[in-house]
């Protein structure tokens, strides 16, 4: 194979006294078409042009050098090198990833169960209230303080972890995205809107593309602000969100005063001076295209499309294209030089990995704090919210109405969504963190039918066997009404109603333990709530009502639940039954992702557009993200099997030892299965990412007409026929593997717990 060298170049943006580097790694993954060449701009450390010279030769010493290429090579750089030079190169490169909550733990370590506090997940659509809830067990107040902040739209992808403690003082430590992370979001937004101006749209939505992702996972314009738009437009921009027409008449001013030293009118002038750019840049590129691409028979996509992903390809490749990624790049690094209260610790680019804070002065606190948690307009331009990929905070909170303090650790996430399915599964990230905590509050919103994502969210949880966590909590209670909804018990009967149909047909679907379970769970653990959105007063009947709803809630989540002594009873299993099961849940897996792909018409399942599958391949690609939005695989792949084994775990062959009772069935069947998913979460990941890493890799780098349906059939027929194929009757290598990988882990699991494999 022929290898290709390149060379390093240093710049200084204008108005910037420290030098960078830009060049391309010759082994890492270039974004625009999945092959060795990623682009890479990173700061040196100095302004001295000299020193600079002297890092950038020795850059290109290692670039001339393919020994020195692989992660393996680090010690050897290190000896030779500057530290910078090594950093600079060898960034991203090993295979590891920061794990984020282990740089949280060493700055501010959770309390546990050794110290008798209780950790609870909060899971919820977004909209539905869980964080008004945490307000009210915190004691935050809803006016003046705001925090955590809320949202009826999407707010931030950041882990918000709350912990009330009996100590004075306040304390804080955040983590943020890694920089490439954040890069390739800015990224995807230069290019969507690129892609505007390329349709001719004006410029209030070039600007609104360029700072907010299409499906708001980032969403810079926090950090930047909205560009030139006048605020005096802002209630009457129908572009504007829910959450940022908020009421702010009685919020304390002090909160909202940051000791900045930020010129938000000359970041203003930078955002349109990069639209300003991006019309050139488009104009030099597009004019070329249309007549060079002649679409193929059979590719779908318009020739208008076709356009759009090869100027996408081409705007990549130009330096003027990147030259608007690093001038806004440069905007956001400059957010962080601001901050003046905390310790904040750095790699050795200069990107910040933590910050960490502490005080005595709730006001100050909550002032601090909310520069990384805010999602307030007014102070749009100086937030790092959208940095912020987890939030860990410790102090003397508690509500009013608190008869007593609670040893909680309160987990507030990302909002479930508002999925289209109720087959649609948790996360990874979501699923992993139900392993990890005691307890598992459901926030739905009793007004109004129990939607798909909750209900998805019930499933997963009842699946991995974490149903005795759960705990249910319907909040705008109060606007449950009727002419025949006259009392509370009429209304809470009628919410129950709606609650008890999703119930059913999750036991049509998943059979009768599970919902057993979790009506079970919903007759012990449910509570009411509605006005929590204020300040709740004990005087009122309603006020009075949900207080005491959240004080019997939050009884209920630090009390810890007794285990049954089972006895020695074990089902036993045919391991025949094992097969049919995992034929099974590869089946339904191939059946959702072949309609997804648009390889097979599935009613239940429709096609994704051509541009979310292409970044879902690019994520697997880099190996930074296993989904895409609601694009799970992994995820999909573990509930699959998860149901499977369910679902087989209810129907033994026979029991050892005196059959046990229902409820005693339950914990069997519930640790079995718990004890299954734990393990299929490095299985599946091993299977769909790790090992099919270069099959993702093509796929992501076809380009042009006929490219939607190969890189379609390279993810069914590379990745997942291989990761997950279905077995038949001669089986394949690959069927082997996956069969045997399942029966190995379920066999592990038998040595572990009351199960019988025969």
């Amino acid at each position: 194979m022929t290898v290709k060298f390149y060379t390093a170049s240093k710049s200084r943006n204008q108005g910037r006294d420290s030098w960078s580097v830009i060049f391309r790694h010759p082994t890492r993954l270039d974004p625009n078409n999945g092959k060795p060449g990623r682009r890479v701009r990173r700061g040196l450390g100095t302004a001295d042009e000299a020193e600079a010279t002297r890092l950038v030769e020795e850059l290109n010493e290692i670039l001339r050098t393919p020994d020195l290429w692989q992660p393996a090579a680090r010690a050897l750089a290190t000896d030779r090198f500057d530290a910078r030079v090594v950093e600079v190169f060898y960034e991203g490169s090993e295979a590891a990833r920061l794990d984020f909550q282990s740089v949280r733990d060493e700055l501010l370590p959770l309390p546990g169960r050794a110290e008798g506090y209780r950790r609870v997940l909060l899971l919820g659509t977004t909209g539905a209230g869980k964080t008004t809830v945490v307000r009210q067990i915190l004691g935050t107040d809803p006016d003046k303080e705001r925090f955590p902040s809320t949202s009826t739209a999407k707010t931030t992808v950041a882990d918000t972890e709350l912990v009330v403690v009996d100590d004075p003082t306040y304390r804080a430590v955040v983590t943020f995205v890694p920089r490439d992370e954040m890069l390739d979001y800015l990224t995807e937004n230069v290019v969507e809107a690129a892609l505007a101006v390329h349709a001719g749209r004006p410029d209030s939505e070039v600007t609104r593309r360029l700072l907010d992702h299409v499906n708001q996972r980032l969403r810079f314009s926090y950090v930047l602000g909205r560009g030139a738009a006048p605020e005096d437009d802002l209630a009457d921009d129908e572009d504007v969100d829910d959450d940022d027409l908020i009421e702010h008449e009685d919020v304390d001013e002090a909160l909202l005063e940051f000791d900045s030293q930020l010129d938000l009118g000359q970041t203003q002038v930078v955002i349109a001076e990069c639209v300003d750019a991006l019309r050139e840049v488009v104009e030099a590129h597009a004019g070329t295209l249309r007549d060079a691409l002649d679409p193929e028979e059979g590719d779908e996509r318009v020739a208008e499309e076709l356009i759009e992903e090869e100027l996408e390809n081409e705007l990549r490749q130009s330096e003027a294209f990147h030259t608007v990624v690093d001038r806004l790049s440069d905007e956001i690094e400059k957010r962080f030089t601001t901050l003046t209260d905390g310790e904040i610790r750095r790699n050795r680019q200069g990107w910040p990995v933590s910050w960490s804070y502490e005080t005595d002065a709730r006001r100050d606190f909550i002032r601090t704090i909310s520069r990384f948690s805010s999602n307030y307009a007014p102070l749009f331009g100086q937030l790092l919210t959208p940095l912020v990929n987890g939030i860990r905070v410790s102090g003397p909170f508690s509500p009013a109405w608190s008869v007593e303090p609670r040893k909680l650790v309160l987990i507030d996430g990302e909002g479930l969504g508002h999925t289209p399915t109720s087959a649609a599964a948790l996360s990874t990230h979501v699923a992993e963190l139900l392993e990890q905590v005691e307890a598992v509050l459901l926030v739905d919103n009793a007004a109004q039918p129990m939607q798909a994502a909750p209900t998805a969210a019930l499933k997963g949880i009842a699946v991995s066997g974490n149903s005795s966590k759960l705990h249910f909590l319907f909040t705008h209670f109060d606007q449950v009404g009727g002419d025949n909804l006259p009392t509370f018990s009429a209304r809470e009967e009628h919410v129950l109603a709606s609650v008890e149909n999703v119930l059913s047909a999750i036991g049509e679907d998943l059979g009768p333990a599970a919902e057993r379970a979790l009506r079970q769970r919903l007759d012990e653990a449910r509570s009411f709530v509605g006005g929590i959105q204020d300040t709740l007063d004990p005087k009122k009947k309603a006020g009075n009502r949900t207080i005491g709803q959240l004080d019997a809630l939050l009884a209920s989540l630090t009390s810890e639940a007794e285990r049954r002594d089972v006895g020695p009873a074990k089902p036993v299993y045919d391991r025949m039954n094992l097969s049919l099961a995992v034929t099974a849940a590869a089946k339904r897996f191939h059946a959702r992702w072949r309609g997804l792909l648009g390889l097979e018409a599935n009613p239940s399942v429709p096609k994704e557009h051509w541009t979310r599958v292409k970044a879902l391949s690019r994520r697997l690609a880099e190996g930074w993200a296993d989904e895409y939005d609601q694009l799970r695989p992994v995820a999909d792949l573990r509930y699959e099997l998860q149901r499977q084994v369910f679902l087989m775990l209810q129907q033994p062959l026979k029991w050892e030892g005196e059959e046990p009772d229902e409820d005693a069935k339950q914990q069997i069947i519930d640790d079995i299965s718990n004890a299954v998913t734990q393990r299929l979460f490095l299985m599946t990941r091993e299977r769909l990412v790790q090992e099919t890493r270069l099959a993702w890799q093509d796929a992501f780098a076809q380009r042009g007409p006929g490219s939607t349906f190969v890189r379609a059939r390279i993810i069914a027929r590379d990745v997942y026929d291989r990761g997950a194929p279905v077995p038949g009757v001669v089986a394949s290598p690959d069927q082997n593997r996956f069969l045997h990988a399942v029966a190995d882990l379920i066999t592990e699991v038998a040595e572990e717990t009351a199960l019988t494999l025969e």
